[in-house]
């Protein structure tokens, strides 16, 4: 059997580590690779270092700030992508209140304050029930591995995004749009936002999940995927 190359996108303060376990779990339908969005201040060169290491078509997901920069390769090169999954993410820019809250933390790293992930910044990444388990600790890791340099780079890259509502009605794929119910970060509207803008898109939502369905819910999300990807394959 042929596999399907797919191309994961971390979020915010995320690397490999975050889709590690569905990029496992799927190697017998799919060849993944993890894009690396760590190193660039902009979605538009981050999308343009992961078309340059992609394979010239693939399936792509994207969690949060991968999904701006899922746009943005879907603007720059939609032809090679076959499939679009996105998690937890949102096609509108930032309101004012959340420009304020990263110009915050961007201004923070100024005077030598980076705190990576928090217990106290938890409450607002995962469902109440994961603040205690293992996946906290998984993401002050990973957050801590990241490092305040890529951090203030990533920030940068998202204050700087486009809108990217005006592309929802020209995506013509086979569309996953999925969500955690308790997501406050891109609460479910937003997720819905997206659904309806692309016609034919699936939607999906994890009970009791905040905004990392796949730390939080790791085989609910492979099976999402796989659904996805041998749905419509």
């Amino acid at each position: 059997m042929t596999k399907i190359p797919l191309l994961f996108l971390p979020g915010l303060l995320c690397d490999d580590r975050l889709w590690r376990d569905q990029a496992i779990a799927l190697s017998d339908i799919a060849d993944p690779q993890i894009a690396d969005l760590t190193l660039d201040d902009s979605v538009e060169a981050m999308a343009r270092r992961a078309l340059a290491r992609a394979p010239a078509n693939f399936a792509l997901v994207a969690l949060s700030m991968g999904g701006y920069v899922a746009f943005e390769i879907l603007r720059q090169a939609s032809d090679r992508v076959s499939h679009l999954a996105l998690f937890d993410t949102s096609a509108a820019p930032d309101d004012a209140e959340r420009i304020a809250q990263r110009r915050a933390a961007i201004s923070s790293l100024s005077i030598g304050r980076f705190s990576g992930v928090t217990s106290r910044l938890l409450p607002k990444l995962v469902h109440a029930s994961q603040i205690s388990s293992p996946v906290g600790d998984e993401l002050k890791a990973m957050a801590a591995r990241v490092g305040s340099a890529a951090f203030l780079r990533q920030q940068q890259a998202i204050l700087g995004r486009p809108d990217s509502r005006p592309l929802l009605p020209r995506i013509q794929l086979p569309t996953l749009v999925a969500v955690g119910d308790s997501d406050v970060l891109t609460p479910p509207e937003e997720a819905m936002e997206i659904h309806l803008g692309i016609t034919g898109s699936d939607y999906h939502v994890f009970h009791d999940c905040g905004h990392l369905p796949a730390l939080e819910k790791p085989g609910e999300t492979t099976a999402v995927l796989r659904r996805w990807l041998t749905q419509t394959t």
